[in-house]
């Protein structure tokens, strides 16, 4: 979409928008939100959640800052360890922002903290609009990307149709990738559709303001 988002609930209502006026069926949201990877989402993350998913390599930078986190006991360690991988839950205190950057090999990811997942959530879990709209009232400095699978109204085919909206990234040939302060909104027809004749009446038909295109998802 070529068009300016201020933040990321307006570009929630204009993929909704979107789905209302353009599609025939629309299934739930699937939102993912990405690893902490700034000093400010990490201050953030501090401040607003309570805990969150910590994940390092062994060597060679993984096991001291695991045992710093054990000396302040924050953390608490999964049941079953890969043998080259920790993993666990940390908790989150305001008084943890000395530990920023992370050393290389180390995540904090909050997709298991709410409102974003539960304890026991899973990387293909859908959510629930309600739930997606709580996810956004909290997003801040964060990164979260939240595809919709749809099926155009007037098109032959739905393989592969879908909305996927960019929160704090933008989405570049075959992935998102984090981008502060940027919010978008991309569709995609389908490989079987996008290039044929009856995808590009479709695009020119939808009044959508779109950009160039780029190999989807």
């Amino acid at each position: 979409m070529r068009e300016p988002f201020p933040d990321a609930v307006s570009a929630l209502s204009r993929a909704r928008a979107i789905m209302r006026d353009l599609a025939e069926w629309t299934a739930p949201p699937w939102p993912r939100v990405n690893d902490i990877t700034t000093a400010e989402q990490y201050a953030y993350a501090l401040g607003t959640f309570a805990t969150a998913r910590f994940g390092a390599d062994r060597e060679p930078h993984g096991v001291p800052f695991l045992n710093e986190l054990r000396r302040r006991g924050v953390v608490t360690l999964d049941a079953e360890q890969l043998k080259s991988y920790i993993s666990g839950e940390v908790r989150l205190r305001p008084d943890m922002v000395d530990l920023w950057p992370l050393p290389e090999g180390v995540s904090l990811v909050l997709a298991t903290t709410p409102p974003f997942g539960t304890p026991g959530s899973e990387p293909e879990d859908v959510a629930t609009e309600d739930e997606l709209d709580r996810m956004v009232s909290v997003l801040g400095p964060l990164s979260l990307d939240v595809r919709w699978d749809c099926g155009w109204r007037g098109l032959p085919e739905f393989k592969d149709c879908s909305v996927l909206l960019c929160l704090n990234s933008v989405w570049v040939p075959q992935h998102v990738e984090p981008s502060p302060g940027e919010f978008g909104v991309w569709i995609s027809l389908g490989p079987r559709v996008a290039w044929t004749p009856e995808g590009r009446t479709w695009v020119g038909d939808s009044g959508l303001p779109l950009g160039e295109p780029q190999t989807g998802w």
